[in-house]
C-alpha cells in the first residue's frame, strides 16, 4: 500500500507557486475594485441627491397629539450629539460623533452613527391614577427648556406636574433626573413601572454577526454580578438590577438606575431583513417616594471599549464579550495588549494580524516540535503496525489492538502526547473567535480587499444564495481553506486507519473539515480568517523546515531501536488500559464458549 510520506520537492514548489497565484489574485481583484469604486462613489452622490427629498414617517407618535405640538431641544459635546423630543420627553436621537455607520448602498463606513433615531427607542413610567387609568409619561407632551449643558422637559397631568431633566456630562454620559409635584394626588401607586421598547438598528457590515452580538446586558448585586441575555425571554424577577442596557457588536445603550430596577422580565425578537436586527422589550419597577416619582438615573451611550468601559468602574466591561474565565483573561491580558504594542509601530492592522501570529507560533513551537517528532517516530514504526495489522487480520480486533499497543510501548511512542498541542490549541482558537468581531480598534480597519477585518470580506459577488454560505465567497476565507487542505494532507499520512468494520474512515473527516470550515469563515471576521491563513501557512513551513532539517529519521530509527531495548515499566494509565482489555477479551473468551456449548 502507497504511503503519503509528506509533500516532496515538486509539491513544495507547487504549494509555493499556489501561494503566488493565490497573492496575484488577490491583488488583481484590489486593482479592479478601486476601480469599480469610482463608478460607485459617482452612483452614490446621485442616489443622495433622490433620497433627499425622502422623509421617515414617525411610527410611534401619539394620535391624540398633533405633530406641530411636539419639539425638540438639542445637547452636545465632543463624543455625543443628542436630542430631546417633547414628545414623552424621551431621548429621541443619539448620534456617536467619533464613529461612522456601515453603509450597505456603497459598501463605506460614512454615515452618521446613530444609536437611536426615527423612534427605534422608546421609553416611559408607567402607573394608574385614582380612578384606574393607566399612565405612561411617553404619551405625555412636555414642555423643553435648554439651560447650558441641561434640558428640563415639563409636563402636567390633572394638576401634577412631571419633569425630566437631562445634564450632558463628560464623554458618554447623560444624568437623568425625574421629578414630579403633586403626582401623589392624582395616584396612589407605591412604584411605577419602567417600559422601554428598543430596535436595534443595523450599524455594521456582517448583519448575521451583528444579529447574533445584540442583546440584554445588566449588572446586580451592587455592580458586582453581571448577565447576558440572548434568548426569547429575560426574567430576572428577584434580582434588583443595577443598570439594564441593550448590547450591539461595537455600542450599548445603557440606563442606571440609582436605586435599582426590580421584577425585571423583557423579551426579544430577531427582524430578518431591513434596516433593524432585532426588536426588544424591557419593563421593571422603580420605587416611588410617597407616590411621586423622584428618582435619579444616568443614561450611558457607549463605544465597547475596554479602557473605557472599565473606566466607569460598574463592570461595564463586562458587556465586551470576549468569553468567560481563561478565554476572556487571554483576550484581556494577552492579545489586546499584543496588538496595541504591534499596531503602535503604525503599521497597517492586517499587518499587526500577521506579527501576532507568528508570535503565538513561536511561543506554541515547542509543542509543535513534540507533536512532529511524535509524527516522524509513528512514521518510522508504521511498517510495524502494518505487519502486525495483517497478521491478526482475521483475530479478534482485541488482540489487534493488544498488538499495536505493545509495539508504541516498546518504541517509546506516547499517543496521548499528540493530543497536547489540539488541547492547547482550542482556548487559543475560541479566545480569536471572541477577539476579532468585538475588539473596537479593529473596527473599519481595512487590508488589501477587506475594508473592514471585524466583518467578511465579499470581494467575490455571488448572482444568487447558497444556503449557509450567502451571496459571496470571502477570499480570505477560501485562502484559509486551501492551506487547511494542504497541511491536512501533510500530517493525514501518519494517521491509521480504522481498524474495524463500520467506524468512520478518520482520513475522509479531516478531508472534509476544512471544506466545512470554509462555511463558518465565509460570513465571519476576515481578520479570522487572515490569521488561520497566516497560521497554517506558518505550520507548513514548520512541517518541511523539522522535516527535512531538523528531524533525522535515521537517528529516530536508532532511538526506537533502543527504547525497545530497554526494560518498560507500565504507568498506571497504560496498565489500566491493559487489565481493561484483558478483562474485556476474557469476557469474550467466555461468551464465546458457552455460544459453542449450546450448539
Amino acid at each position: 500500500m502507497q504511503q503519503n510520506n509528506g509533500l516532496d520537492k515538486s509539491q513544495m514548489i507547487s504549494f509555493a507557486v499556489l501561494c503566488l497565484v493565490l497573492f496575484g489574485f488577490m491583488f488583481y481583484f484590489q486593482n479592479k475594485q478601486s476601480k469599480e469604486e469610482e463608478v460607485k462613489a459617482q452612483q452614490q452622490k446621485t442616489e443622495q441627491v433622490k433620497n433627499a427629498v425622502k422623509q421617515t414617517q414617525a411610527s410611534n407618535i401619539n394620535p391624540n397629539v398633533t405633530p406641530n405640538a411636539i419639539q425638540t431641544a438639542n445637547l452636545a459635546n465632543n463624543e455625543l450629539k443628542l436630542e430631546f423630543s417633547s414628545l414623552g420627553g424621551q431621548v429621541s436621537k443619539v448620534e456617536l460623533l467619533k464613529y461612522k455607520a456601515y453603509d450597505h448602498k456603497n459598501d463605506r463606513a460614512d454615515l452618521p452613527l446613530y444609536l437611536i433615531t426615527k423612534n427605534n427607542s422608546n421609553y416611559g413610567f408607567q402607573f394608574k391614577d385614582k380612578t384606574g387609568k393607566v399612565i405612561n409619561t411617553k404619551d405625555l407632551v412636555f414642555s423643553p427648556t435648554v439651560n447650558g449643558n441641561a434640558v428640563t422637559l415639563t409636563a402636567n397631568y390633572n394638576g401634577a406636574v412631571i419633569q425630566f431633566i437631562y445634564t450632558l456630562l463628560d464623554k458618554y454620559t447623560v444624568d437623568f433626573k425625574v421629578r414630579s409635584q403633586g403626582l401623589a394626588k392624582v395616584t396612589s401607586d407605591t412604584k411605577a413601572d419602567f417600559i422601554w421598547d428598543y430596535s436595534v438598528r443595523n450599524l455594521e457590515k456582517g448583519r448575521a454577526q451583528e444579529q447574533s452580538h445584540s442583546e440584554f446586558s445588566y449588572a446586580f448585586n451592587n455592580y458586582k454580578d453581571y448577565d447576558y441575555d440572548g434568548r426569547t425571554t429575560m426574567e430576572e424577577e428577584k434580582e434588583t438590577l443595577n443598570w439594564i442596557g441593550v448590547k450591539q457588536q461595537f455600542f450599548s445603550s445603557v440606563i442606571e438606575a440609582k436605586n435599582g430596577f426590580t421584577h425585571s422580565k423583557g423579551n426579544q425578537e430577531s427582524i430578518e431583513e431591513g434596516e433593524y436586527l432585532k426588536k426588544l422589550n424591557y419593563e421593571g419597577f422603580v420605587q416611588m417616594t410617597g407616590s411621586e416619582l423622584n428618582q435619579d438615573f444616568t443614561w450611558y451611550f457607549l463605544p465597547l471599549d475596554l479602557p473605557l468601559l472599565k473606566s466607569y468602574d460598574k463592570n461595564f466591561d463586562e458587556i465586551l464579550p470576549l468569553g468567560w474565565s481563561l478565554i476572556g483573561w487571554m483576550n484581556r491580558g494577552f492579545f489586546m495588549p499584543m496588538y496595541n504594542l504591534i499596531a503602535s509601530w503604525g503599521i497597517a492592522a492586517g499587518w499587526v494580524i500577521f506579527f501576532m501570529t507568528i508570535i503565538v507560533k513561536l511561543i506554541l513551537s515547542p509543542i509543535m516540535y513534540k507533536q512532529h517528532k511524535l509524527s516522524a517516530m509513528m512514521k518510522v514504526i508504521r511498517p510495524e503496525i502494518d505487519e502486525a495489522n495483517a497478521k491478526f487480520k482475521d483475530a479478534d480486533p482485541m488482540k489487534k489492538q493488544q498488538a499495536t499497543m505493545e509495539i508504541y510501548r516498546k518504541a517509546g511512542v506516547n499517543q496521548m502526547a499528540g493530543c497536547l498541542p489540539a488541547l492547547v490549541q482550542i482556548p487559543i482558537f475560541y479566545a480569536l473567535f471572541r477577539f476579532f468581531p468585538n475588539f473596537i480598534d479593529l473596527r473599519g480597519q481595512g487590508f488589501w480587499f477587506a475594508k473592514d477585518l471585524t466583518a467578511y470580506d465579499d470581494l467575490i459577488k455571488l448572482p444568487f444564495k447558497i444556503p449557509f454560505l450567502g451571496d459571496h465567497l470571502s477570499v480570505f476565507a477560501l485562502a484559509c481553506t486551501v492551506v487547511i487542505l494542504i497541511y491536512t494532507v501533510m500530517t493525514s499520512g501518519n494517521m491509521q486507519q480504522p481498524q474495524q468494520e463500520g467506524m468512520p474512515n478518520m482520513k475522509v473527516l479531516m478531508y472534509i473539515f476544512p471544506v466545512t470550515f470554509l462555511f463558518f469563515l465565509n460570513t465571519s471576521a476576515s481578520g479570522l480568517s487572515w490569521y488561520y491563513f497566516i497560521s497554517n501557512a506558518i505550520n507548513i513551513l514548520i512541517i518541511l523546515v523539522i522535516k527535512y532539517v531538523i528531524l533525522d529519521e535515521k537517528k529516530i530509527h536508532a532511538q526506537i531501536q533502543a527504547n525497545k531495548e530497554k526494560p518498560k515499566t507500565e504507568g498506571k494509565f497504560q496498565k489500566k488500559m491493559r487489565e481493561m482489555m484483558d478483562k474485556a477479551q476474557q469476557q469474550q473468551s467466555v461468551a464465546e464458549q458457552q455460544k459453542n456449548k449450546k450448539k
